[in-house]
């Protein structure tokens, strides 16, 4: 297995356009790296990039120890699975998967050999002499994976590999190339628009806007921390409430004031926010955080807030309230017990233990 370094790695387009800033990052040896952002953000350059298809404008890519700048696709030991499944429609299953094995010169018998093995994780076998036009999405997809594991390369790129999918057909191919990294223990770097395969797939994510790289870290550290406003709001759905205020000082503690209502800042975040005092300050609260006082033992006051209920979505497991206080419009992720009518006041607790403030001049998070 490889490790893939990205050294100050730069695209520049015509009329000094950049697509990729900077970036430098070292994806390790089996990791499974999941690169995420909206449309345009630079993810499907920058794995370009990596593959060979796509001239680096500047800096340095390495796959283990060896410079792959000018190294064509080929030379280069990776294998990748587009979004779009490019498959010969006149070919059986296990002539595409075999076909660029057969480019490369190998035997027969190791072909035969591997296109076996790779069916058999993917539960192909009973597939390998249909052709595409006899198969169904998912199918079609497995035997695009297929044909890049049969390649046993040193990294696996994977650009959108689902995005042509339905929903249920996306979770099951999800879980399918989750499997497929635990059994072959190869490095991965996987690209997304889609925020929940970046949490669920991914060892580490790097989030990337306007080819800025702006976080790389495990899932659960970019959710509970994120480096500034736009990953507080790119990653997590329904998305973050923002609400813009001022630290106040009131008494020896600190308050966080909206103008209608305030609320008090723990003690733990009280350090980091003193430089803040009587400044314009950005307060972050997931969905999730947000507490109907009905269901919540001893809420403080402090930190509760009466709202109106504006619209009730059940999602079964749970219900998102979308609320109005004073002047915010919010949205809460709630116990589906809880179950207001719209135009209904209720009290709604903020849980201050897991408030994110950010800069509003930077975006950037306090920490």
């Amino acid at each position: 297995m490889a490790q893939v370094s990205l050294r100050s790695v730069c695209k520049t387009y015509k009329g000094d356009v950049m697509a990729v800033k900077d970036i430098s990052l070292s994806v390790e040896s089996r990791e499974f790296l999941v690169i995420v952002g909206p449309s345009g953000c630079g993810k499907s350059t920058l794995l370009r990039m990596i593959a060979g298809l796509e001239e680096i404008s500047s800096g340095e890519i390495w796959i283990g120890n060896k410079l792959v700048n000018n190294l064509p696709p080929k030379d280069r030991d990776i294998a990748m699975v587009f979004q779009n499944y490019a498959l010969y429609p006149h070919m059986t299953v296990f002539d595409n998967m075999a076909f660029g094995l057969k480019l490369r010169g190998y035997s027969p018998r190791e072909i035969e050999s591997r296109v076996r093995d790779a069916a058999q994780i993917l539960g192909l076998d009973p597939l390998l002499q249909r052709r595409p036009k006899e198969l169904s999405g998912g199918e079609r997809q497995r035997v695009a994976v297929g044909r890049a594991i049969v390649r046993r390369p040193l990294v696996f790129l994977f650009d959108e590999p689902l995005s042509n999918l339905d929903a249920k057909l996306r979770v099951q191919m999800r879980t399918e190339i989750h499997k497929l990294h635990l059994r072959l223990q190869t490095t991965m770097i996987y690209v997304t628009h889609d925020q929940t395969e970046a949490m669920t797939m991914g060892d580490r994510i790097m989030v990337l806007n306007k080819g800025e790289m702006l976080q790389a870290a495990d899932p659960l550290t970019v959710y509970e921390h994120p480096a500034n406003r736009f990953v507080a709001s790119f990653i997590g759905s329904p998305p973050m409430n923002f609400i813009p205020g001022r630290v106040q000082r009131d008494d020896g503690a600190l308050f966080f004031n909206e103008g209608s209502f305030r609320l008090r800042v723990v003690d733990d975040m009280a350090e980091s926010l003193r430089s803040f005092v009587d400044k314009p300050v950005l307060l972050g609260m997931r969905p999730e955080d947000l507490y109907d006082r009905l269901f919540i033992a001893e809420a403080p006051q402090e930190s509760t807030v009466t709202a109106t209920v504006e619209v009730v979505e059940p999602m079964g497991s749970e219900v998102n309230l979308h609320l109005r206080a004073g002047q915010q419009t919010l949205i809460a992720r709630v116990n589906p017990q809880v179950r207001p009518e719209a135009n209904q006041d209720l009290d709604l607790v903020f849980d201050m233990g897991k408030a994110h403030f950010f800069d509003p001049d930077t975006d950037q998070a306090i920490s």
